[in-house]
């Protein structure tokens, strides 16, 4: 699996320490490259299934497509095909425009955070001023749907998560995460 873009290259600090920036990795990532791989092969090989059972012709080189029947084993391969390849058409274009990438900025000088991620069509920018900023939230939560990220509790608002939308990031690393940025903005970190 791909490893996090806070972990891959630490947050950037300005030279006057007054500028904290994390990348955020977005959808561009290995295990989603894969997934993508996986269901546009697997989508292929239907429809050349359904194809070959339709025209009488072996056209996959393991197996005996056809001797499969049109209807209905020819058939339903044919519609599994066309809706793998629509997933997979969607999953390519999810990755190639790296939906969820983004930073995390915070300025001291300005006195603003701002939280920036890519959208399927358009980019969302979100401004908090550092003042309404009360606590750095630790979230874990184990089991079978696993969670952990950073979250920003923010006065008025629901919390603003930080981290990448996806596979959990390591324990060690979210708390390094978490002190650093709390130490930075100089509030409490809650949740451990």
């Amino acid at each position: 699996m791909a490893s996090s873009a806070t972990a891959a290259q630490p947050p950037q600090q300005g030279s006057d320490q007054q500028v904290l920036e994390q990348p955020v990795l977005g959808s561009r990532r290995l295990s989603n490259v894969l997934v993508a791989l996986v269901v546009s092969t697997g989508g292929l090989g239907f429809l050349l299934t359904s194809a070959s059972s339709r025209l009488g012709l072996d056209l996959l080189p393991i197996g005996h497509p056809a001797a499969l029947e049109w209807v209905p084993q020819g058939l339903v391969m044919g519609l599994y095909g066309v809706a793998a390849l629509l997933l997979s058409s969607y999953l390519w274009s999810v990755i190639a425009i790296d939906v969820g990438a983004g930073s995390n900025r915070f300025d001291l000088a300005s006195g603003e955070a701002t939280i920036s991620r890519r959208g399927f069509r358009r980019s969302i920018d979100v401004s908090i001023p550092l003042a309404q900023i009360q606590a750095v939230k630790v979230e874990v939560r184990d089991g079978l749907n696993p969670r952990r990220r950073l979250a920003l509790r923010v006065q008025g608002r629901r919390d603003m998560p930080l981290t990448r939308v996806g596979e959990p990031m390591p324990l060690a690393e979210l708390e390094l995460g978490g002190a650093q940025l709390a130490r930075f903005l100089g509030v409490p970190l809650e949740g451990l």
